[in-house]
């Protein structure tokens, strides 16, 4: 498939724009990223590259946990089911193997390095959560995991004399040459656009829940590394694949809050408008079905009760235990006058994981030669087409560590001469009639939460093409200057890449669901879509 995209964002010249040289550069400051880094030994140099502060990912502001096989009773086999069934028959057996196997080792890891785990006594505290057949799920002050997972390894590669973290800088693109990555063109304010030339790059970017108008995304999430992997021809994958959250917080005025799906697995309630405990009628296994069943039943309910949401309630258990196991969302509550242990909680669906991105193999090698990735940016193999709850930030561990392994080895045997290559782009004449960036941008969140939200169809998904395309002709011709442009430039490009996937697949299968094709259908579809720009250099 090809968008009608100019390679490069932006014009740059090579005497006109300085260079900076590095053995390793990781595109992405999340979990994987700083994985990533952490893997590049003493003797090589490694670039870090952040477009916001170093604590700003979607890597820290995972609520429910890390799942792996760490207590006694569990074994590697079950995880390992849970993890396909969940994903539609679409997993790589292979790499679910591989990531459960091992993940309790990369888990060790993060405990010697500090990250203060919730314990019962002398053992790590275990909860559940939906899709898993046992308590697997490890959790740090109690709903916020991610951030105490974050500051131990910001922590730890802080100390690390090879490794240099450049933050507030924007990577516009990858840098191609021979049908190689060499490295990329990154900016900030500061300094402007740089030139950063490396033997290997790991691209790290997370997702794209900022498409929508209702995530759980940090508004960093705009789908970069999709758009820039686009444009450098590396294969993508799985695009229809994006999960959405059963439990969104749904306040007038806050920002749209992850509810964790802890709450589920401890026992709270779903509930609808009338009060009445819905999940049981959709699914046995209640409120503790995977996310992607969790989610539809909600629409449906919502559908049902003509409400704009339905209720989690936690008013059955012990308030004291409530508040000690919930303290973030309870204190995000009560800025909304919201007593958890007494009230219910208004939530709705938000898209919260992209299950498709730049394909990898189980080292975490693209089909571009000299580049990697790791974490939510790319299919991997384990999600398939719905992740399982608590496998994201395993799946940054596993691969961040394998991929900045791999990429520092490659780079360790690259002896011959290093050096910047002639590339450059030219200038385009802006056009005089100013555009209303944050006017698109709106535009096209709402246009995707409607046309490629929880349910679509085909009626839908050529609308939102159509428009996205005509969108596309005039905002992708440009070169803007700051952020905000370049940002919805890479939201058009991944938004089409994504709507032509999910055109294509027509069946229900994990969260893609076809209200035109509502039977799953593995005549036909139990195989990938990949989409690759065709190579021009």
């Amino acid at each position: 498939m090809r968008i009608d995209t100019p390679r490069y964002l932006v014009a740059f010249h090579p005497k006109r724009v300085p260079h900076v040289f590095t053995d390793v550069l990781i595109i992405g400051g999340g979990l994987a990223g700083i994985r990533a880094a952490l893997e590049v030994g003493p003797g090589l140099s490694a670039l870090v590259i952040t477009k916001d502060g170093r604590w700003q990912s979607n890597s820290a502001y995972a609520q429910g946990g890390i799942a792996g096989v760490l207590a006694p009773d569990d074994r590697f086999e079950d995880h390992v089911a849970d993890t396909l069934e969940a994903g539609g028959s679409l997993c790589d057996r292979h790499v679910v193997e591989h990531v459960v196997r091992e993940g309790p080792k990369r888990i060790q890891e993060l405990i010697a390095w500090g990250t203060n785990f919730d314990r019962d006594n002398d053992h790590l505290a275990l909860s559940r959560e939906g899709g898993h057949r046992r308590e697997r799920i490890a959790h740090a002050m109690g709903d916020a995991t991610g951030k105490e997972i974050m500051r131990a390894v910001i922590n730890r590669v802080n100390s690390a004399a090879n490794v240099d973290i450049w933050e507030n800088t924007f990577t516009l693109d990858l840098l191609t040459a021979g049908g190689v990555c060499r490295g990329a063109l990154v900016w900030n304010p500061q300094h402007g656009k740089t030139l950063v030339w490396a033997k290997q790059a790991i691209l790290c970017t997370g997702g794209a829940g900022q498409l929508y108008r209702e995530t759980t995304n940090p508004d960093v999430a705009t789908g970069d590394g999709i758009a820039m992997a686009y444009r450098a021809g590396a294969k993508l994958r799985d695009l229809e694949f994006v999960q959405f959250h059963p439990t969104v917080l749904y306040i007038a005025g806050s920002s749209r809050h992850l509810i964790t799906e802890a709450m589920r697995g401890e026992g709270a309630y779903l509930v609808d408008r009338r009060g009445h405990r819905f999940m049981p009628d959709y699914d046995p296994r209640a409120e503790l079905a995977p996310r992607d069943v969790v989610s539809s039943a909600i629409v449906t309910q919502m559908e049902k009760t003509r409400h704009p949401n339905v209720y989690l309630t936690l008013q059955h258990l012990d308030p004291a235990w409530v508040r000690q196991r919930f303290p973030g969302i309870a204190e995000i509550c009560r800025q909304f006058d919201l007593d958890i242990t007494r009230d219910r909680i208004p939530v709705r669906p938000g898209a919260h994981y992209m299950m498709g991105g730049v394909k990898v193999d189980v080292e975490g090698r693209t089909t571009l030669p000299g580049l990697w990735a790791a974490g939510e940016v790319t299919s991997s193999g384990l999600h398939g087409a719905n992740r399982l709850a608590s496998n994201s930030l395993l799946e940054a561990l596993v691969f961040g560590a394998s991929a900045g392994a791999g990429a520092s080895k490659a780079a360790a045997e690259i002896h011959d001469d290093f050096h910047a290559l002639p590339l450059e782009n030219p200038h385009v004449t802006p056009i005089r009639e100013p555009l209303d960036v944050a006017d698109i941008r709106n535009s096209l969140k709402s246009l995707m939460w409607r046309a490629l939200g929880v349910r679509r169809d085909a009626e839908g998904l050529r609308e939102a093409a159509e428009n996205i395309k005509h969108w596309s002709r005039y905002v992708l011709a440009l070169q803007f200057s700051d952020p905000a442009g370049w940002e919805l430039q890479n939201m058009l490009v991944a938004a089409r890449l994504m709507i032509e996937a999910a055109l294509q697949r027509e069946e229900t299968r994990g969260c893609h669901v076809r209200t035109d094709f509502p039977e799953r259908d593995d005549t036909r579809w139990n195989r990938h879509i990949c989409l690759c720009r065709p190579v021009d250099e």
